[in-house]
């Protein structure tokens, strides 16, 4: 007889306030078979605050044993058990463990739900006054200064608005990069401690929250950025539309692609760089040889 899957359920767990727990959430702890937590002692408090008992087997799923015991569990789902995943706030593989396992189960055809919660990467978004209509998910930066500068370049160009995650220690050193990258005057929130008691959202441009943050900051920290400005077409005289235009020939662009492609990249009409292209030619013609 064929043993039926289990389900890999990832719960989302309150970011701050404990009451902010979806009902569903003390539901699963008492009826899965296994409860993965990144770690225990933080999901023993998060029970107790719940009233809930586990009523299966409670394992460590973190970090540091992530690779180690992502077999094991998928051993336990193929064999029919319910797992939940909870991490210690937010949504499991969100910047948090979670990843591999949801691969490894998705590999095996095994079935992965949800229990939704609370998301410092929406909350902090909605309450920093910068646009939501699109947005992108950054994560943590690299530690390393050097690193840490060259991401934040990658993206200085980005429209849509960015969310980060930093630790206190490192918020300084980090607006202080983003200002560089991005600029002193680009409008950024620093969301500090959300839904807990000492809830602060801190607005500005990058230059001014750096200034703040070299005071130092306490508390769990994500960081929303406003995305880089629109651009209106680039004003270039006919000389330096030209030279483009030759640059890219000379690479071995046709010359009707080079200039739509230097059009494109002016946001300018291909008429206007056509023409301007004609003109050299013709004004080098009337020149004769030197």
């Amino acid at each position: 007889m064929t043993q039926t899957p289990g389900t890999l359920v990832l719960a989302g767990t309150p970011i701050g306030d404990v009451s902010d727990a979806p009902p569903r959430l003390a539901e699963e702890l008492a009826g899965a078979d296994v409860v993965a937590a990144e770690d225990t002692r933080r999901l023993r408090r998060l029970t107790q605050a719940l009233g809930v008992t586990p009523g299966g087997r409670v394992v460590s799923y973190f970090e540091g044993n992530e690779s180690a015991r992502t077999p094991e569990l998928v051993e336990e789902l193929v064999g029919g058990a319910r797992v939940l995943l909870v991490t210690d706030a937010g949504m499991p593989s969100v910047s948090d463990p979670g990843y591999r396992l949801v691969a490894a189960a998705v590999e095996k055809d095994i079935r992965v739900t949800a229990v939704p919660g609370p998301s410092a990467v929406l909350t902090a978004l909605a309450l920093s006054g910068l646009p939501v209509d699109r947005f992108c998910f950054e994560g943590f930066l690299p530690r390393k200064a050097g690193e840490r500068l060259s991401r934040l370049r990658e993206v200085a160009e980005e429209r849509r608005t960015l969310v980060y995650f930093e630790a206190p220690h490192r918020l300084d050193d980090t607006l202080a990069a983003m200002a560089e990258a991005f600029g002193g005057d680009r409008r950024a929130a620093v969301c500090r401690e959300l839904t807990k008691t000492y809830e602060e959202v801190k607005r500005g441009g990058l230059g001014e929250l750096a200034a703040w943050a070299a005071e130092g900051v306490r508390g769990e920290i994500t960081v929303v950025v406003e995305g880089a400005p629109e651009r209106g077409p680039e004003e270039l005289d006919a000389t330096e539309l030209v030279r483009r235009v030759r640059v890219r020939e000379e690479a071995g662009e046709r010359r009707k692609e080079a200039i739509a492609a230097v059009a494109a990249e002016a946001g300018l009409p291909k008429r206007q760089v056509f023409d301007a292209v004609v003109a050299a030619k013709n004004a080098a013609s009337a020149a004769g040889p030197s």
